[in-house]
């Protein structure tokens, strides 16, 4: 007598496909291809002037913010908090590579925070914040 009071327990069949050699390799580069386009997807900050926590002298300063994509500067804001905690919007200088945006003002010694508000040109938009500080000259 089997198992299950003599009936035989059934084995689950599983379908594999199994696609040709060239298919395979076609869909291997296709997937490769798409994969940029997803890491892409938003603007994600690489490099600040001034550096994160970092600090520069006091005077005119030029801010600079590099990105891993382009971005379309007429949507984007810069937005300054000061070392009274007072916001002002910094105009974004329209010409350059299009994957930096850059600000110039007058700051004087303190602590100061940039929220960078980014759109990128695939319709993205990321945000994020640099702190730094202003020092004597």
């Amino acid at each position: 007598m089997g198992l299950n009071g003599g009936q035989f327990a059934q084995r689950e069949r599983t379908t594999v496909l199994i696609l040709p050699v060239p298919t395979r390799r076609l869909l291997i580069a296709s997937l490769l291809l798409l994969a940029p386009a997803a890491a892409q997807a938003h603007a994600i900050l690489e490099e600040s002037e001034p550096p994160q926590d970092g600090s520069v002298a006091a005077g005119t300063v030029v801010l600079q913010f590099r990105f891993n994509s382009r971005i379309d500067r007429a949507r984007s804001r810069l937005t300054l908090t000061r070392p009274d905690k007072s916001q002002i919007t910094l105009p974004i200088r329209q010409a350059g590579p299009p994957d930096i945006v850059v600000a110039t003002t007058d700051l004087t010694p303190g602590a100061y925070v940039v929220r960078w508000n980014v759109l990128a040109t695939d319709g993205h938009l990321t945000r994020g914040d640099v702190r730094f500080t202003v020092t004597e000259h």
